[in-house]
């Protein structure tokens, strides 16, 4: 691969007198000549800002009080989402970090609750911590006759009914929306029949299995409020993804406009892409290369950062990784000044609320320098002006990236921003193919409210809320639907009467059984076998390869091992040790094909999509030291699990893998090597994560009777990813086999084809015969169907 794929943008970059270029010849300093781990590097142009007078309808009582918090006059892009809101027309605002989305919203809201005393409006937002943030910004405010409260899991008992009562603008969450409210819609009668904003901040999180649940979520919310006779007009906030209207509308069920164009200004960003350089003392699994991890790497530059005066933040994908990082960014200022390492400091979840306050004051006022943290600081928190981030790999999808690069240079001053690639495929190609990174189109929110197994329950809570109708089914998951009403009824779960469908047990809700995070059900709860102290928790779907008995687990920092797991009383017992070794699990996984909706042929290969049932059990481990050497196989006796879900897959005759070069020997590993490369690029088209999807390859399927490669989603009854796999096939397949031709390694590697989460222990893989087999699938497709 080549050093810099863009051409002169790197040396204009280095060479520059900007302070971006500045910082970025600093983190480069002491890197060997000839190796440097920069490939490529590029300015993002700043912006000027465009303003547009107050609204007329704006009345004096909300413009004093915004003017005096610093605005004059709003963005452009404010006033005509504002402006639409007020008209009452639902409105998607997607424009970039610190665009000022909130006014958007607090214009329309603010107004009506100051004009009209009798008017609501709800608020809701993916996490607590963005929703006690805006809250605070409202009550800063202090516009005459808006009572503005939250209302989630922290709020005393005693302050809900108050909130109930007398709030006009209640700021929530989905969670406590499905818990709180819509069950108990009878405590809030006052409040839903004069609702006429819903606020939705940060809309483009809700993707995948969670998307899905929060859309069903709010079309149950406007079936009740439709019951007291309000229609709100729904405004949603978003960070700049592709197709926001669209997205809007599936999440909302509703036609909405959108307002993309940013008119807010931005300072000039140095945008680096990075590469950690390889360890030559260092093999992996299987002999494999390995690379400086991103963490090390990103620590290293957080301490360049701070020694050079730079106030930054570095995103790292884990709680555990945002703690290391800190730990060790510290200890390198530690030992230039004692002084240094004081202003380096650790953000993420689970912070007390006054901890998480006081490192963000501490961040603005400058007496902190550097920051670790997750994506806690990624959505809403206003963290402004920052000199520098670093993004510890990349978060998933391009609109994340960009959300957290925009926490730089944000006050108009220029800035840096690295991206570090982890050992992963799509990190890999992204750094070495920038055009797909900075000058693609963002990607589409992807998520499915027509699953059954997310429809199910959802009308089950709709039926306890309020008798269904059939009209009511047909607007909460379209014709299919009502077979899954159906299905209910013949459960035992509602009962069908002349007036529509009722749910027939009134004593009790079923929204406690509803998991709207997707994280599988009742989770599994860790214990400390010595103490009887609770650890935490793990997603069932997860435990039989997480927590089986010998494995060892990490929980904030400490190491413990597995001594016992009861999958039926949902509950691990575990015991602290800190062995030398790490543990993998080892599994067989069946995968059949249930129903085949769409398949394709393209000469002699198909390309299919459709229902399957994917049977995974967990059958031993592995031991492995530091070095990736396996230290021993320990063999386990746990449940299969099942799990209907949706695939897309492959398939080729074997006569075309012989033409292909392939020997039948080389089948197993070229099909599988192609699938590991395959579920590590799927997330450059469909906004997932490798951890949310699965796959399967075989050299020969009962169900197709041809070498096949699946790749399925990971969520009973799929979350859209293998949908939008099969949309953007030719795209997806073509990424993925520049990302193993290009990889540097000779057999294979975690840039390329090894798997993290692999069930085989990555074995056979063989990477030049997947190059082979998507040769072979990729001119097909070139050819046209036929």
């Amino acid at each position: 691969m080549s050093a810099c794929v863009g051409g002169n943008h790197s040396d204009d970059v280095l060479e520059g007198p900007s302070r971006g270029s500045v910082l970025l010849r600093r983190v480069l300093a002491g890197t060997p000549a000839g190796e440097s781990p920069l490939t490529h590097a590029e300015f993002v142009a700043a912006r000027e800002g465009k303003t547009e007078g107050w609204p007329a309808w704006v009345p004096e009582a909300v413009r004093a009080p915004l003017t005096a918090h610093g605005v004059t006059q709003p963005w452009s892009h404010q006033v005509a989402a504002a402006e639409r809101a007020w008209a009452g027309e639902h409105v998607v605002v997607a424009t970039g970090t610190a665009s000022g989305k909130s006014l958007a919203y607090q214009l329309p809201v603010l107004t009506r609750l100051h004009t009209d005393p009798r008017a609501t409006a709800l608020y809701l937002s993916p996490t607590k911590a963005l929703g006690a943030d805006q809250l605070r910004t409202v009550l800063d405010l202090d516009v005459e006759g808006v009572r503005a409260a939250s209302y989630d899991g922290d709020t005393p008992i005693p302050e809900r009914d108050w909130v109930r009562q007398h709030a006009t603008w209640v700021f929530t969450n989905p969670d406590m929306l499905h818990r709180g409210v819509l069950p108990r819609h009878g405590r809030w009668t006052t409040f839903l029949r004069r609702l006429r904003y819903v606020v939705v901040d940060e809309c483009h999180t809700y993707r995948g299995l969670f998307g899905s649940h929060v859309a069903l979520l709010l079309r149950r919310l406007r079936r009740v409020c439709a019951r007291y006779g309000a229609h709100p007009t729904f405004v949603l906030a978003s960070a700049t993804v592709s197709e926001p209207a669209r997205s809007a509308s599936v999440l909302t069920g509703l036609d909405v406009a959108d307002v993309t164009e940013d008119s807010s200004p931005r300072g000039a960003r140095a945008v680096a892409l990075w590469e950690p350089p390889l360890l030559e003392e260092v093999t992996g699994e299987n002999g494999a290369p390995v690379r400086r991890s991103a963490g090390a790497e990103t620590s290293r530059m957080l301490a360049d950062l701070v020694l050079e005066g730079a106030r930054s933040l570095a995103f790292v994908r884990s709680r555990r990784g945002a703690e290391l990082t800190a730990l060790g960014a510290r200890r390198v200022l530690a030992e230039v000044d004692p002084d240094l390492a004081e202003q380096v400091a650790a953000y993420r979840a689970g912070y007390l609320p006054e901890e998480r306050r006081a490192l963000e004051q501490a961040l603005l006022s400058g007496s902190l320098r550097g920051v670790a943290t997750t994506n806690a600081l990624e959505l809403g928190v206003d963290i402004a002006g920052l000199d520098a981030v670093v993004v510890a790999g990349f978060p998933g999808t391009r609109a994340s990236f960009w959300q957290q690069a925009g926490r730089a240079g944000r006050s108009g001053d220029d800035a840096l921003v690295v991206l570090v690639a982890r050992d992963d495929p799509l990190d890999t190609y992204l750094v070495h193919h920038p055009e797909a990174m900075l000058g693609a189109p963002l990607e589409r929110c992807v998520l499915d409210p027509t699953n059954p197994y997310v429809l199910a329950p959802h009308l089950a809570c709709a039926a306890s809320e309020i008798p269904l109708t059939r009209e009511d089914v047909e607007a909460l998951g379209g014709a299919s639907a009502l077979s899954v009403v159906d299905d209910l009824v013949a459960e035992g779960l509602l009962r069908r009467r002349r007036g529509g469908w009722f749910w027939w047990h009134p004593s009790d809700r079923p929204h406690a059984g509803v998991d709207i995070r997707g994280s599988g059900g009742e989770q599994v709860v860790l214990v400390e076998s010595d103490t009887g102290r609770m650890l935490g928790t793990v997603d069932p779907g997860t435990a039989p390869a997480t927590i089986h008995p010998g494995a060892v687990h990490l929980h904030q920092g400490e190491s413990y091992v597995v001594d016992s797991l009861d999958l039926d009383e949902g509950i691990a017992h575990l015991h602290a040790e800190d062995p030398e070794w790490t543990t993998q699990a080892r599994s067989v996984i069946d995968i059949t094909v249930e129903e085949t909706e769409q398949c394709a042929s393209y000469g002699d290969l198909q390309v299919c999509l459709g229902s399957v049932e994917v049977t995974e059990q967990v059958v031993g481990f592995l031991r492995k030291l530091p070095s990736g050497r396996v230290i021993d196989s320990v063999p386990l006796d746990m449940p299969a699990r099942c799990l209907r879900t949706r695939a897309v897959w492959y398939t080729l005759p074997e006569s075309a893998l012989v033409v292909a070069g392939l020997p039948p020997a080389r089948w197993p590993g070229a099909l599988h090597a192609a699938e590991h490369a395959a579920i590590g690029m799927l997330p450059l088209v469909a906004t997932c994560d490798r951890w949310d999807i699965g796959g399967v390859s075989t050299a020969l399927h009962p169900d197709t009777g041809r070498p096949t490669v699946f790749v399925h989603d990971g969520h009973p009854g799929g979350a859209g990813f293998a949908d939008r796999a099969h949309e953007a096939i030719r795209e997806w397949l073509a990424a993925t086999r520049d990302a193993i031709s290009a990889c540097e390694c000779p057999s294979g590697c975690p840039s390329c084809v090894q798997s993290p989460k692999c069930g085989n222990g990555n074995d056979p893989l063989d990477k030049t015969g997947a190059i082979l087999v998507l040769d072979a699938v990729l001119g097909r497709l070139a050819e046209g169907p036929g």
